[in-house]
């Protein structure tokens, strides 16, 4: 057994190629929690991981997406997308939509992510094959990513209008860097196209 600490945020594919890179070196993924993976030994390359945003989905399709996926040979974890320090269960998502816009506990709090497990037996794997899908996908991402970029900007100018400017200063880093996934889901947005 391998217990590794990690923390990606955001960065889905990044993690996804993580997670193969561990599989082709013969390191099966097992289970997850806030920052931590835990593999065990299997014959290298044998499996090959996706991982899925599902953040925007009400807990009841996120539920159905699953045994979707589990109908389908595949086995499926959830993980948390942030670190969750906060007072309280319950999340707003303005980006998402209808009932997903609220996140409880029970429900979809701590579980934004899927990680999908496939025997690896060298068939692409993709969870979002048509483009209508992969927009679609990219689109929730962006909005993710552009709300928080423009909360932390208003943040930011209300701030340096009160003169606080090291509190101004680090939400317009934090502006900056969630806008920069803005661009690049736009640029795979258009990808699709």
């Amino acid at each position: 057994m391998r217990r590794i600490y990690r923390y990606f945020g955001g960065f889905l594919e990044r993690q996804e190629r993580w997670l193969n890179n561990l599989s082709d070196e013969g390191w099966r993924l097992v289970r997850v929690g806030k920052l931590s993976y835990e593999f065990e030994p299997c014959p290298p390359g044998a499996y090959r991981y996706r991982v899925d945003l599902v953040g925007h989905l009400p807990a009841g399709r996120q539920e159905d997406y699953r045994s979707l996926l589990r109908e389908l040979g595949y086995r499926v974890m959830s993980k948390n997308l942030n670190l969750n320090w906060s007072a309280g269960h319950v999340r707003f998502r303005p980006w998402a939509k209808g009932a997903g816009k609220l996140s409880t506990s029970p429900g979809s709090f701590n579980r934004e992510l899927l990680i999908v497990e496939k025997e690896n037996d060298g068939a692409p794997f993709e969870l979002h094959t048509a483009p209508e899908d992969l927009r679609e996908y990219y689109r929730y991402q962006r909005n993710m990513y552009a709300t928080t970029a423009l909360l932390g900007l208003a943040f930011a100018l209300v701030l340096f209008y009160q003169e606080a400017i090291a509190g101004g200063t680090a939400f317009a880093v934090l502006a900056v860097l969630c806008g920069l996934p803005v661009v690049w889901c736009r640029k795979r947005m258009g990808e699709t196209e």
